[in-house]
């Protein structure tokens, strides 16, 4: 099993730019493969429970250089565990979760690195920004300067093609540059974490920097 794992990430750290984070979503995944993962190189793991990481990241305390990104739907009564415990969360999806992160932030003496998850396309099953919402509150997320805002997050929806995926991708990249163009204080958009085990190869296309592969790397779960 280790061997294949090893394989997998091989060639596919080969073929990502060096502009690309390959982050593992390790959902499921037991700290096992997971350290055989870490033996083939991975250093960013991503989980989107907070329970589940919790033990996680006792049983694997003596690896020290582990980033974890948190990439599930944040609730705001688990916003104080999340900081705790990540050093980035990808999935903030509304001004009010960021406010709360931040005071949280505050009071913790964490300042962690955030993007901001947009919905190009409506999307009942995902939650974010819209553009147009996205864009209203810059100035209220400018107000928020613990946090490290980075850039932003998308899934696309379900069962578009591959032209629709990439146009989602695309439209994400623009959305960041135009945020960037507007000159922010405390707003960057250095990343873009787009692009899963399915479309990944579209979002470098279009411009990732970290992309969330969980199946491709592990199987199916």
């Amino acid at each position: 099993m280790s061997s294949s794992i090893n394989e997998r990430i091989t060639t596919i750290r080969s073929s990502l730019p060096d502009s690309v984070r390959l982050i593992a979503v390790t959902k499921q995944v037991s700290t096992e493969v997971m350290r055989s993962a870490y033996a083939a190189g991975v250093r960013d793991f991503a989980e989107s429970r907070i329970q589940e990481a919790t033990s996680k990241q006792v049983e694997l305390q003596d690896l020290t250089d582990i980033t974890w990104h948190f990439i599930g739907h944040l609730q705001s009564n688990k916003a104080k565990k999340a900081l705790s415990q990540f050093t980035w969360i990808h999935s903030v999806d509304n001004l009010q979760l960021v406010q709360r992160l931040n005071q949280l932030g505050l009071e913790l003496g964490v300042s962690p690195q955030v993007c901001l998850q947009v919905k190009i396309l409506f999307d009942l099953n995902k939650s974010g920004w819209s553009a147009p919402q996205l864009l209203a509150d810059l100035p209220a997320l400018n107000q928020c300067k613990n946090l490290k805002i980075q850039g932003l997050m998308t899934i696309p929806p379900a069962g578009l093609d591959d032209a629709e995926t990439i146009s989602v991708f695309n439209r994400t990249r623009e959305l960041a540059e135009e945020i960037e163009r507007q000159n922010w204080s405390n707003i960057k958009m250095q990343q873009l974490s787009m692009g899963m085990s399915g479309d990944y190869q579209l979002a470098v296309q279009a411009g990732a920097t970290m992309v969330r592969l969980g199946t491709i790397l592990f199987g199916d779960r």
